[in-house]
């Protein structure tokens, strides 16, 4: 069985962990109907249109 040959130090320990919590930042794209800026692969939140279709009904057409 392996047994480690040393004692890890605690900031070997704290940088192996730092990686697991580092924070991405969103990123955005134009939405293709109207411009404003959304997530990628989801239905536009100002104009409810995704992929050239209207998927989702907005307050503003209601």
């Amino acid at each position: 069985m392996a047994v480690p040959k040393r004692k890890t130090t605690p900031s070997k320990r704290d940088m192996r962990r730092a990686n697991h919590d580092k924070v991405i930042p969103v990123q955005l794209a134009a939405c293709e109907h109207c411009g404003e800026a959304t997530l990628p692969h989801r239905a536009c939140g100002a104009c409810g249109f995704y992929k050239g279709r209207k998927v989702k009904a907005t307050k503003a057409a209601q």
